[in-house]
């Protein structure tokens, strides 16, 4: 292999890694109920297919705004996750993500409290160096409804997951020197 190929092979692994941290910054925000971190990962003009809803990014993230109050979490497990990128352009991809998400609610209705596969199928564009979501389209595999009354209560003191910015994975980095670790963790801001 030449120069010339050795450095596409390496500009494309990074790519791929770019595009896949898209998309799991995606997942967060959505399990933290961050509209903005959701925001960031698609470009201002981008649509998105999710279910029920087909629309524009500001539309879908009026729709989720609405939506996601009404658990009382989410996660967003994803797995299989393939990049091909378009032979003609360097600066556009499609990926495609397999993931499981779970959905909690406080209400025992089935709607509330479901487990589905899907695939994100995304266009993704590399626009001033950044690549983001120009396109997405969110595929239903299946939907299973997780029984509420099978939930067990997380034991009190223990650390929980917060649909907001005062979640632990926002807690600022521990000061003093690299590689210093404090067991103890950030405080619980609860």
């Amino acid at each position: 292999m030449n120069d010339f190929g050795r450095d596409l092979e390496l500009r494309r692994l990074i790519d791929r890694q770019a595009i896949h941290d898209v998309v799991l910054r995606y997942c967060r925000g959505i399990d933290r109920m961050d509209l903005d971190a959701v925001r960031a990962c698609y470009h201002p003009d981008a649509t998105d297919e999710h279910g029920s809803f087909i629309g524009t990014v500001d539309q879908y993230l009026a729709w989720i705004g609405r939506l996601l109050p009404r658990y009382t979490s989410t996660m967003h497990l994803t797995g299989n996750h393939l990049v091909e990128f378009r032979d003609d352009t360097p600066d556009l991809a499609r990926s495609e993500t397999y993931g499981t998400a779970f959905h909690r609610s406080a209400d025992p209705a089935p709607s509330g409290n479901l487990i589905t596969g899907f695939r994100y199928i995304d266009d993704f564009a590399r626009r001033e160096g950044v690549w983001r979501i120009a396109r997405r389209v969110a595929v239903t595999e299946w939907v299973r409804v997780d029984d509420a009354a099978g939930q067990w209560p997380v034991p009190e003191g223990m650390r929980t997951g917060r649909r907001d910015r005062t979640d632990a994975v926002y807690a600022p980095f521990p000061a003093g020197p690299a590689g210093a670790f404090d067991p103890s963790g950030p405080p619980d801001p609860r």
